[in-house]
């Protein structure tokens, strides 16, 4: 599904500019954003380059310096004080999160808790859903990642793709307007990644809004519409696939990628 035409309908997400520091060291550095709905998004760069912490900006787990944040044509309450921006509305805070789902690169999942109730638990305790809806949902949805026969298990008894998958279908469950991926493979076993993006390639080709920080060349070139790539706190260029891996677009990006070997 292609993705929706922005001069007739409001961004998914937008931020315009967005700084964060960390003490005295500005990791974000006045970034200007706008996703549109349905659009998959890879966020590339190096190591330190900001690609996390502007990830977590988008869904508040850190708080921006500066900036606006808009979250499906709702700006987001941020108020200024004189240590930065704070929560200005947590009801708000608290909503927007379920529109914006976040899976993580070391799962997050807890551990005492089966793969079932890891997902029930959300839905139930957030959103105030019944216990019935909610697990038949979440049923289904282990059975569309492939974790049919884990529903008992718990996360220690399951390889960390199957965690990752898990984590995956967690925040399905959540029925989320859009899903941000932090670095989803970086924790896995080669072996393992594979089955991880293909779970993310059959989202990503349902017309879902998904920001993904990743390492994975190949994948972000195939399955995305736009590349973002950020270089020391800014975006540095952005562009479709064949604009940016055609090779002529952008020296800074050709330099980058050349030092992935897509085999």
């Amino acid at each position: 599904m292609a993705p929706t035409d922005s001069a007739t309908t409001p961004a998914a997400i937008a931020v315009e500019g967005l700084h964060k520091h960390f003490g005295n060291l500005e990791v974000l550095k006045g970034l200007d954003f706008e996703a549109r709905h349905g659009e998959v998004i890879s966020i590339l760069g190096a190591s330190g380059s900001g690609k996390s912490t502007f990830l977590r900006c988008l869904n508040l787990l850190e708080l921006p310096s500066a900036g606006r944040l808009h979250v499906f044509g709702e700006e987001v309450r941020l108020k200024s004080t004189s240590n930065g921006l704070h929560i200005g509305d947590r009801k708000q805070l608290d909503r927007l999160r379920t529109q914006v789902a976040m899976v993580f690169q070391n799962f997050c999942l807890w551990q005492h808790m089966s793969v079932l109730d890891n997902l029930m638990e959300a839905p139930i305790h957030v959103q105030k859903r019944s216990r019935s809806e909610v697990r038949d949902e979440a049923e289904a949805m282990l059975v569309r990642v492939g974790l049919k026969e884990r529903i008992k298990s718990y996360p220690a008894q399951l390889s960390g793709g199957q965690q990752q998958r898990a984590a995956i279908a967690r925040a399905l469950v959540m029925r989320p307007k859009a899903l941000l991926f932090d670095e989803p493979t970086s924790a896995l076993d080669p072996e393992l990644v594979g089955e991880v993006l293909k779970v993310m390639r059959d989202l990503a080709s349902e017309g879902r809004t998904m920001l993904i920080v990743t390492h994975e060349m190949a994948f972000a070139r195939d399955v995305s519409n736009r590349i973002l790539f950020l270089e020391q706190g800014r975006i540095a260029a952005q562009g479709s696939p064949k604009e940016l891996f055609g090779g002529g677009a952008n020296e800074r990006f050709n330099k980058f990628i050349s030092r992935f070997s897509e085999g």
